[in-house]
């Protein structure tokens, strides 16, 4: 279009005198009249058209019919970075001429000037306008649209996650106004609004054709602790971790990254077709199917420990192939442990095959079998009869429990753990961890099970106490319990008697104490039943009974002397002996 448009010829122009360089007739001020009239009328702050004559990095020039032309920033027009010579744009006249003579214009203003309108006019009518994105934002994008600042919210980019906002700084896109707000004058604008719509149609006919089992190449769009979800072109579908590998997966990153082209099957849908599983596994063939056809029980095979549980590990011994070692597989000992304390995940082991059932794709597996069984030669190892060291593992009421090694166990009985003290309960004795000397007395090789003794370790002391304490005997002890029947008394000698309290009576008529040592005299002694009854009475009591019956028989020898003739033999002197042997028996 000519920006000279209104310009006419002069009827009365003197063509002569213009060639004779003469034009006498005219004055200057009519010549300069003459000039102005075929120049547009441009009034200063109004918005005209102008017509782009050229372009560079720093400036736009613009022609709008005046007699000079207006030089716009660059910047102005980043938001169209197809501007090109020859196109029309709006202009803003700031000033006619400025000190150098310059016309001023503002591209810029000339879009603010009408941007407002323009905008709600894209919004009534959906339009799609162009705009330009200047900087990222807090959740999304400021663009630049008509000259005004609008929001374009990260989730309305693209239909996809956005990762890296910075590539689209300084790009210019087409969007849609999608919300405006009157009384502040804020603008929202989508990209995502426009390919909505052909993505819906897109979506629709994929899910039409979706059918269990086909096989479809999506792209990764997003990761999670859970699966992958996979864009198939429009719609959606998740990959459960548990469908990655036939191996086990902690982490989906380890099989999978962000924007991966994909093949995937579709393992289900629900009913509208809006939760669709898929598979990346199903797509080769299964671990099991490879697996050694020559692999049989017996066979050693190596493994990492993947899931650890206190019944037991799972050990894959090839990718997708796995072994439960139960923890009763893992130790010859019968005791209940966690796997814990055997293994950790990670762990490089070595197992035997227990089990192998192929059909159903299991396998036991054990780690106690690359030992010898110690019960199968444990009279070889633990004769009757022979002395060891053992660990306390345990306390019963009538005993204590101990481990010889691992998986060789044994109780010692309350009753052989010493000849002498009596043990109410063993924690008397010793304690757990502690250890022990022990003698074996039995082998119970059914039940896994040895009887051992302690005491037996030593000498049977009642064998000498059946010397020592005999009956009448009178033995130094101390009295170190006391109940209501009578005290335990610990003998000097050894061993310890019982005194009920009738004979712990002392000579001058006090009851004896705890603590007290005094001399005890054995009444009963009974080896089988280990019991030693004691008196400190007797030993006082029977003193005197003895002195009493001395007394009574050196009497009686006294008042029977030989007389033949009493009245014929008898003095005065010999009457008297008499009187004093009477006064001194009845003394008596």
């Amino acid at each position: 279009m000519s920006n000279f448009k209104n310009v006419q010829p002069l009827e009365d122009f003197n063509w002569d005198e213009f060639e004779n360089g003469s034009n006498e007739n005219e004055s200057k001020e009519d010549l300069l009249k003459a000039y102005d009239e075929t120049l547009n009328k441009v009034s200063e702050h109004q918005v005209v058209d102008g017509t782009v004559i050229s372009v560079d990095k720093k400036e736009v020039v613009v022609n709008i019919g005046y007699k000079s032309d207006g030089v716009i920033p660059a910047s102005e027009f980043r938001y169209n970075p197809d501007l090109k010579v020859g196109d029309t744009v709006e202009v803003y006249v700031e000033n006619q001429e400025d000190k150098k003579g310059q016309l001023l214009l503002s591209h810029k203003k000339a879009r603010l000037s009408k941007s407002w309108e323009r905008v709600n006019a894209a919004l009534d009518n959906e339009e799609v306008i162009q705009g330009f994105i200047k900087c990222r934002t807090k959740g999304g994008m400021i663009v630049d649209v008509f000259g005004i600042e609008a929001f374009l919210p990260g989730s309305q980019i693209d239909v996809h996650p956005i990762r890296d906002y910075d590539v689209f700084v300084n790009k210019t896109m087409e969007f849609k106004v999608v919300k405006i707000n009157q009384e502040f004058r804020n603008v929202v604008v989508s990209h995502k609004a426009l390919i909505e719509a052909e993505l819906e149609a897109q979506k629709k006919e994929i899910i039409g054709k979706l059918e269990k089992g086909q096989i479809l190449e999506g792209t990764v769009k997003n990761i999670t602790s859970y699966g992958v979800f996979v864009d198939l072109g429009g719609v959606d579908g998740l990959i459960h971790i548990t469908d990655l590998s036939w191996g086990r997966v902690s982490d989906p990153h380890e099989v999978v990254a962000l924007d991966q082209k994909i093949n995937v099957v579709i393992l289900d849908f629900d009913d509208d077709k809006k939760r669709i599983a898929l598979g990346l596994k199903q797509l080769t063939p299964h671990p099991w199917d490879a697996l050694d056809a020559n692999l049989q029980v017996g066979d050693h095979v190596k493994g990492k420990v993947v899931v650890i549980a206190d019944y037991g590990a799972f050990v894959e011994i090839a990718q997708g192939v796995e072994g439960l070692i139960h923890v009763s597989e893992m130790s010859w000992s019968q005791h209940l442990r966690s796997a814990q304390e055997f293994m950790h995940v990670g762990d490089e082991v070595e197992a035997v095959i227990l089990t192998l059932d192929r059909a159903e794709r299991k396998m036991s597996l054990g780690i106690k079998q690359l030992k010898e069984d110690p019960w199968e030669t444990i009279e070889v190892k633990y004769p009757i009869g022979s002395k060891h060291v053992a660990r306390v593992r345990n306390f019963t009421n009538f005993g204590i429990f101990v481990e010889l090694e691992e998986g060789v166990d044994g109780l010692i009985h309350i009753s052989d753990l010493s000849w002498t003290k009596k043990v109410k309960h063993p924690s008397e004795f010793t304690q757990v961890g502690a250890e022990i000397d022990v003698l074996v007395l039995e082998i119970d090789k059914e039940n896994r099970r040895l009887s051992l003794g302690h005491k037996q370790l030593e000498d049977n002391p009642w064998d000498t106490y059946e010397t020592l304490y005999k009956a009448g005997t009178i033995h130094t002890g101390k009295i170190t319990e006391i109940m209501d029947k009578g005290a335990v008394i610990a003998l000097n000698e050894g061993g310890e008697g019982f005194a009920t309290p009738k004979h712990l009576v002392k000579e001058d008529g006090s009851q004896a104490q705890l603590g007290d040592e005094l001399p005890f005299k054995v009444i009963e002694f009974v080896k089988d039943t280990k019991r030693i009854i004691l008196s400190h009475s007797r030993t006082f009591e029977d003193a005197k009974e003895e002195q009493k019956k001395a007394t009574r028989k050196k009497a009686k020898k006294e008042e029977t002397p030989a007389i033949n003739n009493v009245a014929a033999g008898t003095t005065l002197g010999d009457i008297d002996a008499l009187a004093e042997l009477k006064a001194k028996m009845e003394k008596q």
